[in-house]
C-alpha cells in the first residue's frame, strides 16, 4: 500500500441580541460578492469570449495553479466553497450519494440527488440537523450580523447556508422560488417578495426555455444560452438584494451561482454524436459571455450604489468541463441495443450493467425495479446489484465522468477486489480508488490520499471509479477535453467529472480592496480555499469539526508576501494482474494538497509525462 500523507441555535430573540453585538462597524467592514460561473473552463477566458471576467482576473489576482476538488461535480465543490473543508468532512461526495434507507414519496429511493432544495431538507432532517456537518460562510456572517444572500442555480445556491431554510435567515433565491419549478422552494420573507414585485419583476424566475432542451440521440439541442433565467436573477441581485443591502447600512454577503455556462455545455446542440467542435461551439460561446455579462452588472450595479470601494469580488467555478464519448471498445452494455441510445454506444447506467454480468449479479433500479438489458432497458440516476434490492450487495450512485460505488454488506471486503478486477478490464476505466478500510487492492489508491476519507455524517463510498478522458488533439489539450461518462448527455454535448485536468482545473479570480493588483498567484489553490480565505478577510470563524480544511491564500491578499513554493508529485498504484494502474498527480504548497490529474496512463488528460 502507497505511504499516505495528510493534507444548538439561539432563540430567535437572543439571536437579534446578539447580532446587535457582534455586529461589526460598517465604516470599516467589508462588503463581499462570491460569483460562481458553473463549469467554467480556466482557459476558456479571454477578454474577447468573456471581458468582464477576464477583467476581474488582470485588475486583481489571477490563480492561475486553480483547482476543483473531486469529484469534478456541483455540489461536492458547492460544499467546499460554502465551509472551507474538503469532501471526506463534508459529505458531500457527489451530486448523487447512496444513503442506505430510501426516503419517502415522491422520492422513493436510497439514491439521492443533492441539487434539490427539498432533497437537501431531507438530508439535514438524517443527519443531525446540517448534512454537511460544517459552518458555512455564510451562516457564519449572517451570525456576525452580516446581511446574506444565495441567489441562482438550484441545488448549490441553497447549500451556502444549508440551515437557513425558513425565510428568516439568509435570502435564498433559486430555480424554485415562488414556485418557479423544481420543487415547493426555499420561502422569501414577505418583504422581500414585496420588494420583487415592487421592482416590476414576476414573482418567479422563468424557466429554462429552449435552453434546457437536450436534444436526443437523433435531435440536437440547445442553440440558446440561458438568458432570460439568469436575466431575471441579475434583475433581482441588481434592483432588490444590493440597493436593499445599501439601504440597511449592513455589511453583507451576496453569493450569485451562474448556471451558465454549465447548463448550456451540457445541452449544446452544436456537435451531435460527434466530439468537435464539442463544447467550444457558438452556443457554448454564448454562455460564456452571459455569465460574464451578469458578472459585469453585478459590478455596474456596486459601482452606482457607490458600494465598489468597499466590497471585495471573488470569482470561481465549480469545476471545469469536457465533451462528452459514450464509446467503448470493451463494454458488454455497448453490444445490446436500446430504444434511445444510438447503436454501439454507452447506455446510461453502463457501468451498473458491466458489473451485474462481471459478477454474476442481478441489476435494479434505484428504486428497486428490475432492469432488463437485453430487453432494450437501462438503469438510470442509479442502480442497485444483488438478490434483495432492498439489502443490495452493491448500490451505484452516477456521476457523470465518475461514479461512487457503495458495498453495503457484511462481504464487502471480499466483493472489493472482485468489482476492482471487473473495473480494470473495461477500456472506460480511468482511475479507481477504494476506501481505506477496505485495505490495499491492486490497480486501485486508498480514497484517503484525495481527501476523501474524513467526518463525513453520510456514508463513504467504497469505490470511487473516474473515466476514461483524452484531447482530440488540439493544441491546449483542457480546451478540447473528452471524457466518457454515465449520464443523460448525447455523445458531443458537455459533461465533468472526471479526474482529467480539464475537469480539475477551473478558473479562479479576486479584485477588490483586499486583494492585490496585478498579481498573478502561481501556487495551487482550490475551491476549498475560498472559505478560509474569505473568513479571514471578514473576521469570522468557521468550524473545525473535520480536519480535511484547505488553506488561507494569504499570498493573494493585500500585504501578503510571495506565493508559497509547491512541490508537484506523483504517487502510483500497485499495478493489478492485466496490468492496471492508478497514477496520481498532485502538488503540494503551505501545508495543503492539491489533486491535479490522476488515472491509467494513456487514459488520463493532463497526467505528466
Amino acid at each position: 500500500m502507497p505511504k499516505t500523507t495528510h493534507a444548538l441555535k439561539p432563540s430567535a430573540g437572543l439571536l437579534a441580541a446578539a447580532l446587535l453585538i457582534l455586529a461589526p462597524a460598517t465604516a470599516t467592514a467589508r462588503n463581499l460578492v462570491i460569483f460562481v460561473a458553473d463549469g467554467l473552463r480556466a482557459h476558456s477566458v479571454t477578454p474577447q469570449t468573456a471581458p468582464a471576467l477576464a477583467a476581474v482576473r488582470t485588475e486583481g489576482v489571477d490563480f492561475q495553479n486553480s483547482h476543483s476538488l473531486y469529484p469534478t461535480v456541483t455540489t461536492p465543490n458547492a460544499s467546499a466553497i460554502a465551509t472551507g473543508h474538503l469532501l471526506g468532512d463534508t459529505g458531500d461526495f457527489g451530486n448523487t450519494i447512496w444513503v442506505r434507507q430510501p426516503f419517502p414519496p415522491p422520492y422513493g429511493s436510497a439514491v439521492a440527488g443533492i441539487e434539490d432544495d427539498d432533497m437537501q431538507a431531507l438530508l439535514n432532517g438524517r443527519y443531525g440537523g446540517d448534512f454537511l456537518g460544517e459552518t458555512t460562510l455564510l451562516e457564519a456572517a449572517r451570525a456576525r450580523g452580516f446581511a446574506t444572500a444565495a441567489i441562482g442555480k438550484h441545488g448549490p445556491t441553497a447549500i451556502q447556508d444549508v440551515t437557513s431554510r425558513d425565510g428568516a435567515g439568509t435570502i435564498v433565491i433559486d430555480d424554485a422560488t415562488g414556485g418557479g419549478g423544481d420543487g415547493a422552494g426555499i420561502p422569501l420573507a414577505v418583504d422581500v417578495a414585496a420588494a420583487i414585485k415592487a421592482a416590476g419583476l414576476a414573482a418567479a424566475p422563468p424557466d429554462r426555455g429552449l435552453n434546457g432542451w437536450g436534444g436526443a440521440y437523433n435531435m440536437a439541442g440547445a442553440r440558446v444560452a440561458n438568458v432570460e433565467q439568469q436575466d431575471w436573477f441579475t434583475a433581482v441581485a441588481t434592483r432588490v438584494l444590493l440597493p436593499r443591502f445599501k439601504a440597511q447600512g449592513r455589511p453583507f454577503v451576496l453569493l450569485f451561482w451562474s448556471r451558465d455556462p454549465d447548463g448550456t455545455q451540457h445541452d449544446q446542440g452544436d456537435s451531435l454524436n460527434t466530439l468537435e467542435p464539442g463544447i467550444n461551439g457558438p452556443t457554448s460561446r454564448a454562455a460564456i459571455r452571459n455569465a460574464s455579462n451578469d458578472l459585469q452588472a453585478l459590478r455596474d450595479s456596486l459601482k452606482a450604489l457607490g458600494l465598489e470601494a468597499d466590497t471585495d469580488i471573488v470569482v470561481t467555478a465549480d469545476h471545469g468541463f469536457s465533451t462528452m464519448s459514450r464509446e467503448s471498445q470493451t463494454s458488454p452494455a455497448a453490444k445490446l441495443r436500446y430504444r434511445d441510445v444510438k447503436p454501439g454506444f454507452l447506455p446510461q447506467g453502463f457501468l451498473a450493467i458491466d458489473l451485474a454480468k462481471a459478477l454474476g449479479l442481478p441489476l435494479f433500479d434505484a428504486s428497486g425495479a428490475a432492469v432488463r438489458p437485453e430487453q432494450g432497458f437501462s438503469p438510470r440516476r442509479g442502480a442497485l446489484l444483488g438478490a434483495d434490492p432492498t439489502h443490495p450487495a452493491i448500490a451505484i450512485a452516477p456521476n457523470g465522468g465518475s461514479t461512487l460505488i457503495y458495498l453495503p454488506g457484511p462481504d464487502a471486503a471480499a466483493l472489493a477486489p472482485r468489482v476492482v478486477e471487473a473495473l480494470t478490464s473495461q477500456d472506460y476505466t480511468g482511475a479507481i480508488f477504494v476506501n481505506d478500510a477496505l485495505g490495499a487492492i491492486p490497480g486501485a489508491l486508498p480514497m484517503s490520499r484525495i481527501g476523501l476519507i474524513g467526518s463525513a455524517r453520510t456514508p463513504q463510498p467504497s469505490i470511487v471509479v473516474a473515466f476514461k478522458s483524452f484531447s482530440t488533439g488540439c493544441a491546449d489539450p483542457e480546451m478540447c477535453g473528452v471524457e466518457v461518462a454515465d449520464s443523460s448527455q448525447q455523445q458531443g454535448q458537455g459533461i465533468h467529472g472526471s479526474f482529467s485536468r480539464a475537469d480539475t482545473h477551473n478558473f479562479m479570480a479576486a479584485v477588490g480592496p483586499d486583494f492585490k493588483q496585478g498579481f498573478i498567484d502561481t501556487a495551487p489553490v482550490s475551491n476549498a480555499d475560498w472559505a478560509n480565505t474569505l473568513a479571514k478577510v471578514l473576521g469570522l470563524k468557521l468550524s473545525d469539526n473535520g480536519q480535511l480544511r484547505g488553506r488561507v491564500m494569504a499570498e493573494a491578499l493585500a500585504g501578503g508576501g510571495p506565493a508559497p513554493q509547491a512541490h508537484a508529485l506523483t504517487l502510483r498504484s500497485e499495478t493489478a494482474a492485466n496490468g492496471f494502474v492508478t497514477v496520481l498527480d498532485y502538488q503540494e504548497a503551505a501545508g495543503s494538497t492539491y489533486y491535479d490529474a490522476a488515472g491509467m496512463p494513456g487514459r488520463t488528460l493532463g497526467l505528466r509525462p
